[in-house]
């Protein structure tokens, strides 16, 4: 039986190899910040820096990933430390292109 979102579209099926798509976005660059990212990343003092290293060697937190309706796309959270020990959730989309969305970046209490 297939999931359908509100406006009664079929849901698409999650990535399952997340880790590894959002890694090649970020090794050929291909990735861009939300306005909220951006807002959020300076408001809490994260760099962009510390998100890619989070993104180059962190988890996919299966358990956080969550679908919006509104989009019609799954976000999925990735977590890990920075290299100063700060542990950091950053959940990502991918647009119709394939390109890496940074949806914000928070850290883990």
């Amino acid at each position: 039986m297939s999931e359908t979102t509100s406006m009664g579209s079929k849901r698409p099926p999650k990535i399952s190899d997340v880790l590894s798509r959002v890694r090649a976005a970020i090794e050929a660059g291909s990735y861009w910040d939300t306005s909220h990212a951006l807002k959020r990343q300076n408001e809490r003092a994260i760099t962009r820096p510390d998100y890619l290293y989070v993104l180059r060697t962190g988890f996919h937190e299966k358990r956080k990933d969550e679908f919006k309706p509104e989009f019609n796309a799954w976000n999925y959270a990735i977590r890990g430390q920075t290299i100063d020990g700060l542990d950091l959730r950053i959940p990502v989309s991918f647009d119709e292109s394939g390109k890496l969305i940074i949806i914000t970046a928070m850290p883990v209490d």
